[in-house]
């Protein structure tokens, strides 16, 4: 009878205390963790790294500096100067644009190798990043082709959700005559709110299906990832409510998660932010300003600092690294016996003790021979 998502709980926290707390390595957890990161397997709730530097206030504080009372050494600010500069700021916009492409392709393909690079780490029970990198970025790039043809297809799909829409509000005059069309403006807003809902619900449980399952029978087969949907697609068929129940299971356990680790979070956060805070205070004591030189080395110590705190974020979260995917190990392998026979190998017998060496027999009594004056005569 295959397991149910309830039942692969156990197994999973017992794989992930084995292979962490059975035998403490802080190597193994140091590359778990930069495994973690790139392979986007890193469950905080509380860091929200797209929201960063972005605040609101509701009323400018009467301490703040405005434009006209900016620090000395900062150049004075003229919007007359943005026009005499459009080329430059267009030219350095596009090579932003581009150069953030290209950042995305190269992660995105990063990604894609250390999802296997982490199955093959939990599976084993040991991460070699070197070692899993040569078995599996072949496959990696596979995964890549599946993860872009997702990307264009999620936005040519929202191009046309919310595009065709607009044109058709547009070429009925809906946007020259707001007061007469204002109850099918709301309406088609509603509609369109929800659409969106169920679209954006639906490729969470895509590229949930993807990363948990699709991973282990595209490394398993050696397969492209159409092949591998269609295996996967075919064992999903008959259990449509247990993959149900195990997606919402996953859901309040990523809760739980976040919630958790959010709260251990704390402690590297401190130890990255107070010594930062420290810091500061001691230049602006010293007397430093705001300068070319300060301002890009605060960018940079800036930068170098966000990326020790993901890291050591991630270096705490590894249990949950860990624990997500043999979950959803346990659970495939219930009902995919390719996966089931290395997750759980049959024990091999421990040899045979060898038996003593059996004592050679005696050569049978042979009677001496006679002397000749013994011998009978005639």
């Amino acid at each position: 009878m295959p397991v149910s998502a309830v039942d692969c709980v156990q197994p999973a926290l017992h794989h992930t205390r084995q292979q962490l707390f059975t035998r403490f390595r802080f190597g193994q957890w140091t590359r778990l963790a930069l495994v973690g990161i790139l392979a986007a397997e890193v469950h905080v709730g509380g860091c929200n790294f797209g929201n960063v530097g972005q605040f609101t206030h509701p009323r400018k504080p009467e301490n703040m500096p405005s434009l006209s009372r900016l620090p000395s050494g900062w150049p004075p600010f003229n919007p007359s100067h943005i026009s005499d500069h459009l080329g430059q700021i267009v030219g350095l916009i596009v090579v932003a644009v581009f150069v953030a492409v290209v950042l995305g392709f190269v992660f995105l393909y990063l990604n894609s190798v250390f999802r296997f690079v982490l199955f093959d780490s939990v599976l084993r029970r040991e991460c070699s990043i070197s070692e899993a990198w040569r078995r599996w970025h072949r496959a990696g790039g596979r995964f890549f082709l599946w993860q872009i043809v997702l990307q264009i297809a999620v936005w040519l799909f929202l191009l046309v959700l919310v595009g065709v829409p607009m044109a058709v509000a547009l070429a009925a005059g809906w946007a020259t005559n707001l007061r007469e069309h204002i109850a099918r403006l709301i309406v088609g807003v509603i509609l369109l709110g929800g659409l969106l809902l169920v679209f954006a619900l639906t490729t969470v449980v895509v590229q949930v299906l993807a990363r948990d399952f699709l991973v282990p029978i595209m490394a398993l087969e050696n397969l492209d990832f159409a092949d591998g949907w269609h295996r996967l697609l075919g064992i999903i068929g008959p259990e449509k409510g247990r993959f149900a129940v195990y997606l919402l299971l996953k859901l309040v356990l990523s809760i739980a998660a976040g919630i958790l680790f959010t709260i251990i979070a704390i402690i590297p956060a401190l130890i990255v932010v107070i010594p930062s805070v420290v810091a500061v205070l001691a230049g602006r004591a010293a007397g430093m300003g705001w300068n070319v030189a300060t301002i890009s080395l605060a960018i940079i110590f800036g930068t170098l600092l966000l990326l020790l705190l993901i890291y050591l974020i991630a270096l705490v979260s590894v249990p949950a690294t860990v624990f997500f995917p043999a979950y959803a190990l346990y659970f495939l392998a219930a009902r995919y016996p390719t996966l089931d026979v290395l997750l759980h190998p049959v024990p091999v017998p421990p040899p045979a003790p060898e038996l003593p060496p059996v004592p050679e027999s005696p050569p049978p009594f042979e009677a001496p021979p006679l002397p000749p004056s013994a011998e009978p005569i005639g």
